[in-house]
């Protein structure tokens, strides 16, 4: 288990992500007997979760864009992914992309509470659900034998979408939202995709 957890703290991106999560408990801390940080801190987590679902299910396998700069944007945050399930580098996502999505919730927290702190415990709670997306995303992909039941779980179910089908479990930390949405299914009863390996859904030299 060393050499992978070695393997995910020093990728540049997972480490940029704990420099700023360290930094966020920096401010948090002081104010650790205010309930208003620690309630901003949990919206942040579950809002994380929620994009989590919504963002793989309908931007990552969203139909390829006949721009060529925003198909080489989805190739490298997740078409790519699926060609090459286990490739290093394509299992994170990348600061370029992760940093600007979190500014636009961040500036509506600070532009709901009008409080510095509760907006960096907000933007905290998002990084910390963050870093645990990147670590069952790294385990479900590396030859990691999880500790506990659910994460063994999760990985099979993380799998299935990447072996089995596309169209279905989107959820890589829980899946409430796709039993929420309709997207998790009985793994026997779903059909194997032909493109659960090339989103694109054409024929692909890289494949």
């Amino acid at each position: 288990m060393r050499p992978y957890i070695k393997e995910f703290f020093t990728h540049v991106d997972i480490c940029v992500m704990c420099v700023l999560l360290v930094a966020g408990w920096m401010v948090i801390l002081p104010h650790a007997n205010e309930g208003t940080v620690w309630l901003a801190l949990v919206i942040g987590m579950a809002g994380y979760a929620l994009s989590e679902y919504m963002i793989h299910r309908f931007l990552f396998h969203m139909k390829p864009p006949k721009h060529p700069l925003l198909l080489a944007m989805l190739r490298r945050l997740h078409y790519d992914h699926h060609i090459y399930p286990n490739e290093l580098h394509l299992l994170f996502l990348p600061v370029w992309y992760s940093l600007p999505v979190m500014a636009g919730p961040a500036l509506i927290a600070y532009g709901v509470t009008r409080d510095t702190v509760l907006t960096i415990s907000f933007v905290t709670g998002v990084i910390s659900f963050l870093l645990y997306y990147e670590w069952t995303h790294f385990v479900a992909h590396r030859p990691i034998k999880p500790i506990t039941p659910w994460g063994r779980w999760m990985k099979k179910v993380h799998l299935w979408h990447h072996y089995k089908s596309e169209h279905y479990w989107y959820g890589v930390t829980n899946p409430l939202f796709d039993v929420m949405l309709g997207t998790f299914r009985d793994e026997q009863q779903v059909e194997k995709s032909e493109t659960a390996r090339n989103l694109e859904g054409k024929a692909d030299s890289r494949f």
